[in-house]
């Protein structure tokens, strides 16, 4: 189930709800009780060794070496 972020503009605090996507802009309480609350942009990162595949050497696709091009 995706996270959402908000803010409370009463107290400041940032807090996180676990909620379905169809209830994504479903006003949230602070875990203080204050109703004064903003949702906030998140970002992704993704980090990792891999890498994507290198096409062979020589090999054939695309316009540029695939033969397409005459």
């Amino acid at each position: 189930m995706p996270r959402y972020e908000f803010r409370c503009r009463a107290c400041g605090s940032t807090f996180e709800v676990s909620r379905p996507m169809s209830a994504s802009g479903d006003p949230a309480t602070c875990p203080d009780g204050h109703d004064d609350t903003v949702k906030l942009l998140s970002t992704v990162a993704m980090t990792g060794g891999g890498s994507a595949p290198r096409p062979a050497a020589g090999g054939g696709g695309g316009c540029c070496g695939g033969g397409c091009c005459s």
